[in-house]
């Protein structure tokens, strides 16, 4: 064998391993990221404490989706991430019940606390006259 073609196969060697370390720091990073954001799908907490907390008016129009609404949301400063709360819509049983109208939310509502208040009924009055 020739000098040449034993650095030739050294190097294809070494070549061979870099990319296999790409792939495996690759695949390890994908499933870092996709761990930490399903996991935020479930555990997402508020924007800020309690007693930290600012009122926001948001407005809900007719025909508006869930996407257009997380990205009304994250621009607001009320949620952090709009396709996390997208993601979290459509996995909640809030799915497809939001109403239209004009809510006010605070910043230190969960975003599964803030989609309670926007699919909420209006309450009625029950009192009778007697």
């Amino acid at each position: 064998m020739s000098a040449s073609k034993v650095v030739m196969k050294i190097v294809s060697f070494c070549f061979s391993i870099l990319i296999v370390i790409l792939l495996v720091m690759g695949f390890y990073r994908g499933g870092k990221w996709a761990f930490e954001f399903g996991h935020r799908v479930f555990t997402e907490t508020a924007v800020d404490l309690p007693e930290d907390g600012q009122e926001k008016v948001v407005e809900i129009t007719p025909g508006m989706g869930a996407m257009e609404l997380g990205d009304l949301l994250e621009k607001k400063g009320l949620i952090r991430d709009s396709k996390l709360f997208f993601l979290q819509l459509k996995l909640s049983s809030f799915s497809n019940k939001m109403k239209e109208g004009t809510y006010t939310l605070s910043t230190s509502m969960t975003a599964y606390e803030m989609m309670q208040v926007m699919s909420a009924s209006e309450i009625e009055d029950t009192e009778t006259e007697e």
